[in-house]
């Protein structure tokens, strides 16, 4: 019997983040959408232009208003 054990990591770097992204090395996003619109931020994604499509696992929304959206990388 092989037992895998879960770890969640979060986050606070954005570059950490994207590097994570570009070598495939992320199992599920956790996504918090803020009813609020800025004008810039850190960008926690990779620049380099490939497409990483994603499956929506679950979707919650807060009292808030804040939706929490969890996605993992599409297989196949």
């Amino acid at each position: 019997m092989v037992l895998k054990r879960a770890v969640a990591v979060r986050v606070g770097s954005a570059s950490l983040a994207a590097q994570l992204v570009e070598h495939d090395l992320v199992d599920e996003y956790r996504l918090m959408i803020e009813p609020i619109l800025l004008g810039g931020g850190k960008r926690v994604f990779p620049e380099d232009g490939r497409a990483r499509p994603l499956e929506l696992v679950s979707t919650t929304t807060a009292s808030t208003g804040v939706l929490i959206c969890t996605y993992r990388p599409a297989r196949g």
